[in-house]
């Protein structure tokens, strides 16, 4: 893959202050195509699958939400999901989404992660899971750990 201008734009959006206060890159100076490639690399090489993946987050954000806020339990996970009054857009403008965040912890191992509806759609569609030391960056490693253990 290389730097289109579709590529451009949307790393433009996700510098800090365009769509979100944190943006989107964390502290990774990589571009996005190489953090898109690296991450499917990894993907693969665990793996996974970026649509089961993606199908199983919206699973548990499903479930999650009929906590109202309250932490509920499903299957092996301790789920909460929070919303926010508000959207937020794809940095790649092909959507928008509810500012919902999940916080999912597999019970039989501690580990958790945190994903949004952006969040989600950005690794099903974009293979992007943020840079490096964003606040929303969804770890490989971490997601099995906590999905698939």
């Amino acid at each position: 893959m290389k730097m289109t201008p579709k590529y451009i734009k949307a790393q433009e959006n996700m510098k800090p202050g365009k769509i979100t206060a944190d943006g989107f890159l964390g502290d990774d100076d990589r571009n996005i195509v190489d953090i898109i490639t690296a991450d499917e690399e990894e993907f693969q090489y665990l793996g996974l699958d970026f649509v089961e993946v993606a199908k199983l987050m919206r699973k548990l954000m499903k479930e999650g939400l009929r906590g109202l806020g309250e932490p509920i339990k499903y299957d092996k996970w301790e789920i909460r999901v929070d919303e926010a009054r508000g959207f937020l857009p794809c940095p790649f403008q092909d959507g928008i989404f509810r500012k919902r965040v999940a916080v999912v912890r597999n019970l039989n191992n501690g580990k958790e992660i945190m994903f949004s509806e952006l969040s989600i759609h950005l690794l099903a569609a974009h293979h992007f899971l943020q840079g490096k030391g964003a606040k929303f960056r969804l770890e490989p490693t971490l997601i099995k750990a906590v999905l698939y253990e």
